[in-house]
């Protein structure tokens, strides 16, 4: 039996997992190369290490630190959401 706010917790999840494909399936039609934006998503679900290699390869500028805002080599802009990033930290929970 779990807690009450368990619950919520994975209809929360839930909610961000739908946000994060549906910005990932319609991210190409904001501009750039799908092969970017392809590159943005292996990093974003990657370890640091890693996303930093997918990075490096795929020849992207990293604008900000946080990935929020990018360039690939031709000077194309991604910005990324930070819910896609990382999860959401200043959520409370229902006693």
């Amino acid at each position: 039996m779990g807690c009450a706010g368990s619950s919520r917790a994975k209809a929360d999840g839930e909610q961000l997992k739908r946000m994060r494909d549906e910005f990932w399936d319609t991210a190409p039609h904001y501009g750039g190369q799908k092969e970017i934006w392809d590159a943005l998503q292996a990093a974003a679900e990657a370890d640091i290490t890693l996303a930093q290699a997918i990075i490096d390869s795929a020849g992207i500028i990293v604008q900000k630190a946080d990935l929020t805002v990018c360039y690939d080599e031709r000077g194309a802009k991604y910005e990324l959401p930070k819910y896609v990033l990382s999860a959401p930290t200043n959520l409370t929970r229902d006693s």
